[in-house]
């Protein structure tokens, strides 16, 4: 073959640190279209991106030459220093220090990407702490609870 050809799409969870509420509606209508275009910025594609107060759920569609870790320090790293120098209101804002990344099949794409959009609505019924052990469960990834939370 002459080309590389790869479909890499990664359902990825981060909090803010302690799981603060700081990402405000105000604040989510700006960052998360930042967000996508730090994706774009880098190769990466963020097919949905969105949360509530204290968490962010992104899929992403990553290049072939990209790691997730790579993708999440540039997105992270890049979106907390947007929100300090954009809303200097929010000067204690910072994510979690880890994340959990989720691989998904493209037959998935569509119902992440109203999971995502749906965020508000789910809440209502389940926490983030839930949600998160929930995938980890669902992905059959080993954790030890003393140690997920910051």
């Amino acid at each position: 073959m002459g080309h590389t050809y790869i479909s890499n799409l990664l359902h990825c969870v981060f909090s803010t640190k302690g799981r603060e509420r700081y990402i405000t509606p105000p604040l989510q209508e700006r960052l998360w279209p930042f967000m996508g275009g730090i994706a774009r910025q880098h190769k990466m594609r963020g097919l949905g991106i969105g949360g509530v107060e204290d968490h962010v759920h992104i899929l992403l569609s990553l290049p072939a030459t990209m790691q997730i870790a790579e993708a999440m320090r540039l997105i992270k790293g890049g979106s907390s220093k947007w929100v300090h120098n954009e809303f200097r209101s929010h000067g204690r804002f910072e994510w979690q220090e880890g994340y959990g990344a989720f691989s998904i099949g493209i037959a998935q794409v569509d119902d992440t990407i109203a999971y995502i959009r749906n965020q508000k609505e789910h809440h209502r019924k389940r926490t983030f702490q839930e949600e998160y052990i929930a995938f980890l469960k669902a992905h059959r990834i080993e954790y030890d609870e003393r140690y997920i939370w910051d």
